[in-house]
């Protein structure tokens, strides 16, 4: 079997807020198929992580290569061009147009109409609930529905990596297990998927490895089915057996 390839590898990526260090110079692979959970308290940096790889924030050290290809420096529109697209925490759905309205604008890299109508079909595929509100209102939709349109946008411009950003925050836990089941078949599908997540105990059962940022430092990492059965980390994120 040939080797997997790496998609995206971040060296030494330093990033600092004025005098703040909110990255300490951390280093990062993965690899193309994959599901790679980055876990941590609040603050830790992983935010400030996914937010680097789509280019949304400057002043930094370090390398980011997506394919071989340096990535540190360029626009965020280029970045999501050349396939990296992010769903952001706190879902940042423009409220004031429809499902379907929110969906074509995730689609803003893609020119090819009949692949742009192929998308389409796959995200009403993974979430069917959006094809049953597509004339609906964002603002009108539940929390849960405002997080499968927040992906299901970042899925419209057919990217080589997704990135997400918390997307089960403030959800019931429920709706949690039925967005991880889909980010599985996402993968499955053949996109590499980037997860930020405080809720560790459900990203791990997805994930193929995972790293731990500790202030701004990569404190531990390793395949997802190790770290999750880890003494120290089930009892600082995943709570007390």
């Amino acid at each position: 079997m040939s080797e997997k390839k790496i998609a995206l590898e971040i060296k030494g990526l330093k990033v600092n807020y004025g005098a703040i260090q909110a990255l300490k110079g951390i280093d990062l692979k993965v690899y193309e198929g994959d599901v790679v959970a980055i876990l941590g308290a609040n603050g830790a940096g992983k935010t400030t992580t996914l937010k680097k790889i789509s280019g949304i924030i400057d002043g930094t050290e370090g390398s980011i290569q997506f394919y071989g290809r340096e990535i540190i420096g360029e626009e965020p529109e280029k970045i999501a061009k050349m396939g990296i697209s992010m769903s952001p925490e706190g879902r940042a759905v423009f409220r004031d147009l429809t499902v379907e309205e929110n969906l074509k604008a995730g689609a803003f890299t893609q020119k090819d109409k009949k692949k742009i109508a192929e998308t389409f079909e796959r995200v009403y595929r993974y979430f069917p609930v959006l094809r049953e509100r597509k004339n609906q209102v964002a603002s009108t939709l539940s929390g849960g529905e405002q997080q499968m349109l927040a992906i299901g946008r970042a899925l419209m411009s057919h990217p080589k990596v997704l990135l997400l950003d918390e997307p089960s925050l403030g959800l019931a836990p429920l709706i949690v297990q039925d967005i991880m089941k889909i980010v599985k078949e996402i993968k499955n599908e053949g996109t590499t998927v980037i997860i930020v997540e405080q809720n560790a105990a459900q990203t791990l059962k997805i994930a193929d490895y995972g790293y731990v940022i500790e202030l701004g430092n990569i404190s531990t990492h390793g395949k997802a089915e190790v770290l999750a059965n880890d003494p120290k980390l089930v009892e600082a994120y995943l709570g007390k057996h």
